[in-house]
């Protein structure tokens, strides 16, 4: 046999399955997308990074996990596109072909948990090289990675004004905790209303349920914040509310980060995660909010966020999440 073709490459043309790789083979990359350097992205429509930091969550760690628990997820779909060849959506009736979505999976950013300042420093940085080439994903982690991932892509795009669009069940409007400061999993929509790109009349918040401050009410009126908690989707439909959150955040403003924290999610469908508020949004709701979002031009960013895989035996929590990427960039790209 010449030097040429070996008889690995001789085999591979022998049989066509060889092919097509297993969801459960190969590297596990966010919708098998190739492995890029973060600035090797230019021939790129979707740019996937890590941030594996749980640093500055107050209850259940384990969401540094979520990262690679989502991307294993997300394998199943890249799968059954491969050799089904295109796949119809079922929900949606849409024809997707996921070959027409180019991925490339950065890895994770490089993260310092005893150093949450160095930490949020790289997460900005990588997230910021990554928007100038591409439609930035980010897979956390904590949800105060937000932050500084927002902060990213707003430089980034070199942006005035950057609505958010925050799929939640708590606010994260906490001011300071005294036990973890000003920087937590509490605070994120605060320092992004408080940044140079945010503001609370540019922010819509959907599926808040539980507790918050005294006077919450009060505070959202009087600072502009779109509100919509899940008694509000209960009473008027998960259309109506998304419709309105995407128009009041996008009002005025150059693009929208959308921020997805799972425990917006019922603990019964979603139980790995940090923080779970029981009276969440069903499975149905939470992908209904993705396939609306998704057609909406507006949103440059986004994140999903808190998936802590050790809580949930099951995998269920991560592989919701990862349908949920996967139908967000379905409706932008593939179809």
């Amino acid at each position: 046999m010449s030097e040429d073709r070996s008889r690995a490459r001789a085999f591979r043309e022998r049989h066509d399955g060889a092919g097509l790789e297993l969801a459960y083979a190969g590297q596990q990359t966010f919708l098998k997308g190739e492995p890029r350097d973060v600035e090797d992205l230019d021939d790129v429509d979707v740019a996937v990074l890590g941030a594996p930091l749980d640093a500055a969550a107050s209850n259940r760690p384990g969401a540094r996990y979520g990262p690679a628990a989502v991307r294993e997820a997300s394998t199943w779909w890249a799968y059954l596109s491969g050799y089904k060849g295109g796949l119809t959506n079922m929900n949606t009736r849409a024809q997707v072909d996921f070959s027409d979505l180019t991925v490339a999976d950065c890895g994770d950013v490089p993260v310092f948990p005893q150093d949450q300042e160095t930490s949020a420093e790289s997460i900005t940085a990588h997230v910021a090289t990554a928007a100038e080439r591409a439609f930035p994903v980010m897979i956390g982690g904590d949800h105060y990675c937000t932050y500084p991932a927002y902060r990213g892509f707003a430089e980034a795009i070199d942006a005035e004004r950057v609505g958010l669009v925050q799929i939640d069940a708590h606010t994260d409007t906490a001011e300071e905790s005294p036990i973890f400061g000003e920087h937590f999993h509490g605070s994120p929509t605060r320092l992004i209303a408080e940044s140079d790109y945010g503001d609370y009349a540019n922010i819509s918040q959907i599926g808040i349920r539980g507790y918050e401050s005294p006077g919450f009410f009060d505070f959202a009126e009087e600072t502009g914040l779109g509100l919509y908690t899940m008694r509000d989707v209960h009473e008027r439909g998960i259309r109506d509310i998304v419709t309105d959150a995407i128009d009041h955040a996008a009002d005025g403003a150059d693009a929208v980060y959308l921020t997805f924290d799972i425990d917006s999610v019922d603990p019964s469908v979603a139980p790995g995660t940090g923080t779970p508020e029981p009276a969440g949004l069903s499975s149905r709701q939470a992908l209904t909010i993705m396939e609306i979002l998704g057609t909406h031009d507006a949103i440059g960013a986004a994140d999903l966020m808190e998936v802590a895989p050790d809580h949930d035996p099951t995998r269920s929590t991560q592989t919701l999440a990862a349908y949920l990427l996967v139908t967000l960039l379905e409706r932008q790209f593939a179809e």
